[in-house]
């Protein structure tokens, strides 16, 4: 399996805009799968035999030439499903993401496309602020270093306003304790439920995810409110919640609340939320989470993530929570996937060249994919019953 070194400039160095082959990639990432096995189930398929994975590409990450980017090289790698912001351009890059995968290769299953929806205050719905005037002209810019998104600038040769890039910024928070003045603050960006009404109509959009935590009941009961009108056309209604105290009784009353439902029900166990590009000890958290939710014996498929990398498929199936299903198992006594976010990102990442759109580079693309299918295939090897 590849790994992520900051110190290997691919995009400058290797790439020179595009004209990196393959066989230079392998040499460079000897650990890379030559020859990825065609994935070609379909999602429903993927969350009974608990070979589910879900790109995440961030409730306010906007950056749409990286979400069509993204959400064309995890398509071409076989993700069951993609989430995305409640932003009509995010929608679109995404969806358009998708299409140019399916016009390369007409054989693949289409993704689900799912968008995120806030009940209450929740990290993955905000951005990050901070007036750049006010910083020294001696500050070292911690914050700069730090940013996995590289959504904050000084740079003016690049980016006439220096500070936060808006559309980059997804609210991880990583900036806020370094910064030696503690002027970085975060401001709410709820999602609007109101504009998916026709992107789902259309059949444009699958999957809803809603966020929340316990104590959280007067606001997801107005969430509630507003999308269960949606419910009958969707395909899958996901519930992503952290772990803290009440959890299961949180959980339970939420079962009560939406059900009986006609679409498939999925828990997202969010472990330690948009810390999957840290290291391996970020995984912990959601396995531990994964393993207190399946103990419930909730209606529905158990789905991982928050700190999600390289390391969880391993420990997933060390701790036995990650086998085939057998037949007679009910409710499942599995995970039936994993949701990747920021660590998914950050393998790309240095892929991403400044409004290059991968499709018109055939080589980047490639080597992107090749690289996504790296961890997405993880998943997608069957385990073996413990």
């Amino acid at each position: 399996m590849r790994q992520y070194h900051k110190d290997q400039n691919i995009t400058d160095a290797n790439f020179n805009k595009g004209r990196l082959n393959l066989g230079q990639l392998e040499k460079l990432y000897p650990h890379l799968c030559p020859s990825p096995v065609p994935i070609s189930i379909t999602p429903f398929a993927s969350l009974q035999a608990s070979q589910w994975c879900k790109l995440i590409t961030g409730a306010s990450f906007q950056d749409l030439p990286q979400i069509h980017n993204l959400a064309l090289a995890y398509t071409l790698a076989g993700v069951d499903c993609i989430d995305v912001a409640a932003d009509p351009g995010v929608i679109t890059a995404a969806l358009e993401g998708i299409e140019s995968a399916l016009h390369h290769n007409p054989e693949l299953i289409q993704p689900f496309l799912m968008v995120s929806l806030n009940a209450g205050e929740d990290p993955h719905f905000r951005k990050a602020v901070f007036d750049p005037q006010s910083c020294p002209s001696d500050c070292p810019r911690p914050c700069v270093g730090i940013c996995p998104a590289a959504a904050i600038t000084f740079d003016l040769a690049k980016y006439p306003s220096p500070g936060v890039i808006r559309e980059r910024c997804y609210g991880c928070g990583r900036c806020l304790p370094v910064c030696p003045l503690g002027h970085i603050i975060t401001e709410s960006q709820p999602a609007q439920p109101q504009i998916l009404a026709p992107y789902i109509e259309a059949g444009q959009i699958q999957a809803l995810e809603l966020h929340t935590r316990p104590g959280e009941k007067a606001a997801f009961l107005e969430l509630w409110q507003q999308v269960k009108e949606f419910i009958p056309h969707l395909s899958v209604l996901a519930i992503s919640c952290p772990d803290s105290e009440g959890l299961q009784e949180y959980l339970a009353w939420i079962v009560d609340l939406i059900s009986p439902l006609p679409c498939a029900l999925i828990w997202q166990t969010d472990g330690r939320p948009m810390s999957g590009d840290i290291g391996d000890g970020a995984t912990r958290a959601c396995v531990k989470l994964a393993e207190k939710v399946l103990s419930q014996h909730l209606p529905g498929f158990v789905q991982v993530a928050g700190g999600t990398n390289d390391h969880t498929v391993a420990k997933l199936r060390a701790s036995g929570l990650l086998r085939s299903p057998r037949p007679g198992d009910d409710p499942p006594r599995s995970v039936a996937g994993i949701a990747y976010g920021s660590y998914a990102r950050s393998l790309l990442a240095e892929f991403q060249v400044d409004g290059l759109a991968w499709s018109e580079v055939p080589d980047l693309l490639n080597a992107a994919v090749t690289v996504a299918q790296s961890l997405v295939h993880q998943i997608k090897t069957p385990a073996h019953h413990g």
